[in-house]
């Protein structure tokens, strides 16, 4: 299964309720959408539970826009 930005963009507002508007390749999940650190984690289950990978707890902290967790997912996907 091919991980779209579309995808993720939709996991994204499901998990913190944004606008989909809001949500681009360059946002920035704390800055951009005022992402508290346990919106982080329930975004990394959210992102494990519909595309089958999480972000591990010591790379979230490379992790900050749309981008970065595109990147991540299709460099740990089978």
């Amino acid at each position: 299964m091919e991980i779209t930005f579309e995808k993720v963009r939709d996991i994204i507002v499901d998990t913190l309720s944004c606008d989909p508007d809001a949500v681009t390749m360059e946002t920035n999940l704390i800055e951009d959408l005022k992402a508290d650190s346990l919106e982080i984690v329930d975004l990394s289950m959210a992102l494990q539970e519909e595309v089958g990978v999480g972000i591990a707890d010591e790379d979230m902290e490379n992790i900050h826009t749309v981008s970065d967790i595109l990147d991540y997912i299709r460099s740990h996907k089978d």
